[in-house]
């Protein structure tokens, strides 16, 4: 049932005072406190109390009381009043990294007639493996001799793996379920063999159970996914987490598998799965682990370019986009669009070029070295200013930053970029034997904290000049004293970026 009022405010501001009731089936989701749920919302009167008749044995963890007025009335009884709403700032930390929360758990708990420990993460985890996973693995007989088959002479048990998991892509397809043990289940692995569909547990369950026919080890994992980077709370055991995916073990770095996806390359989790802790469940019970951290070198975009100019300051040219990592995850599905959305995309991705034309798209997706290849032949007409017997024109052509963070008078929250990132451009600029290059910047360096940009202009021999540009991010958390230099750093990257070449009539 869903109630909806529709009301159209006086006067502002207005309160909205409303009584719910909700009874829950299962102990092991016990409702926290969090009385800030939202940016731009302030607080009047929140108020949380356990009333604990059966003195059952509950574990609980505080979060931000201190920065704020909250009084507490006994152990389980809290009361805030007249919060002021949080104003949301540019590269704002999650709400709830800054909210007060409190949170509760049972040490023992039902989930739907299920009952469990949870005195910490391994009993958590063990009760997980013991009771919604055994027994979920059996796959047919025929499936293990299949997969057993591809995998025929492959010493290497991440190379069986890889033939597994394109094996599972290529069979089976994502549908979200929500049912079994509060919807922590996971689907029969036989029955996700016979459909062909399940949602993440299934999937994930599923990909176990083959793995385990050719004899590789692997974990069921949950996690929090999502573009924001959040992790499972290691200090505090508790029904936690969104989303499961698996885990295949290795000594230096573990890889992780996205078993919802038909289209992702083998162990690799940049954008959904990256850079946060997760909850391994083993046969002897969970453990906290964080997953792959995509630094900078490891999230690059090489961006080379041959540009040929005319006297009139038109151009035309052949671009080659190579990107890993978190920026392969951002461009990875272009080879899916139509031609026309393909067409619109390289149009709004180069919106500083006028008058642009796309020729031609060529797009090569190395799912083996995870490795996302563009190459795109275009023209534009007029792309340098005319001014009497000269051509103006910027040598960044194709990657240029042109926003800068707003100005905050007084910024009053810290600052967070979630991921690293390296961006390196090579341009080759032919320009008419009839000019000659008159003025440029032949090259500039910035650097901070937050990272590194440079650039480079060179004449080259045959009327030619090259541009090389390399722009490095750091992700990090920072105080709030430190965003106006991270804004200056942005705007001297700006401006860098609008650096003019100069060209003349001979």
């Amino acid at each position: 049932m869903v109630n909806y009022l529709n009301y159209i405010p006086l006067k502002y501001p207005y309160t909205v005072d409303y009584t719910s009731e909700v009874i829950y089936s299962s102990t092991a989701f016990f409702p926290i406190w969090a009385p800030l749920d939202d940016f731009y919302v302030s607080l009047q009167h929140a108020e949380y109390e356990i009333i604990n008749t059966g003195n059952l044995e509950l574990k609980t963890k505080k979060t931000n009381f201190s920065n704020y007025t909250i009084e507490s009335l006994s152990d389980h009884h809290f009361v805030a009043s007249n919060v002021p709403a949080i104003k949301y700032e540019a590269y704002t930390p999650d709400l709830k990294s800054l909210v007060p929360i409190y949170k509760v758990a049972m040490k023992r708990f039902s989930m739907v007639g299920v009952d469990g420990e949870n005195n910490n993460w391994a009993d958590f985890g063990k009760w997980m493996y013991d009771r919604l996973l055994t027994g979920t693995d059996k796959i047919p007989q025929t499936r293990i001799d299949e997969v057993r088959a591809l995998t025929a002479g492959l010493e290497d048990p991440i190379e069986r793996a890889k033939v597994v998991y394109k094996y599972m892509q290529d069979k089976t397809r994502y549908i979200s379920i929500q049912v079994g043990i509060g919807g922590w289940k996971p689907m029969m692995a036989n029955d996700v063999d016979k459909l062909g569909y399940a949602d993440c547990k299934g999937l994930t369950n599923y990909t176990k159970a083959l793995l385990e026919a050719v004899d590789v080890p692997s974990y069921y994992t949950v996690v929090y996914g999502g573009n924001a980077i959040r992790s499972i709370d290691k200090e505090f055991s508790s029904i936690e987490g969104n989303h499961v995916i698996l885990c295949v073990p290795q000594e230096d770095e573990n890889i992780f598998l996205e078993c919802t996806s038909q289209t992702s390359p083998f162990g690799f989790t940049a954008g959904f799965t990256d850079d946060r802790d997760v909850l391994l469940v083993k046969p002897e019970g969970g453990e906290i682990v964080h997953t792959k951290v995509y630094e900078a070198d490891d999230s690059v975009q090489k961006t080379k370019a041959t540009v040929v100019m005319n006297e009139t300051g038109s151009i035309s040219a052949k671009v080659n986009i190579a990107t890993t990592g978190f920026q392969y995850n951002l461009h990875e599905g272009i080879e899916n669009k139509t031609e026309r959305d393909q067409q619109l995309y390289y149009k709004e991705y180069w919106d500083n070029i006028n008058n642009l034309r796309i020729e031609d798209i060529a797009i090569d997706n190395d799912k083996e070295n995870i490795i996302y290849n563009e190459n795109i032949e275009l023209n534009s007409t007029n792309y340098a200013s005319k001014s009497g017997t000269r051509l103006i024109f910027q040598p960044n052509i194709f990657n240029k930053v042109t926003s800068i963070p707003p100005r905050y008078t007084e910024r009053q929250l810290e600052f967070k970029i979630d991921r690293s990132f390296k961006d390196i451009d090579e341009f080759i600029i032919e320009y008419p034997e009839t000019l000659k290059i008159e003025a440029f910047t032949d090259s500039k360096s910035v650097e901070s904290k937050f990272g590194v940009y440079e650039f480079k202009i060179e004449q080259l021999d045959g009327n030619k000049l090259k541009y090389t540009r390399t722009y490095i991010l750091n992700k990090g958390d920072y105080q709030k004293e430190d965003y106006k230099a991270f804004r200056d750093f942005r705007k001297k990257i700006v401006k860098n970026d609008k650096t003019k070449v100069v060209l003349v009539t001979i």
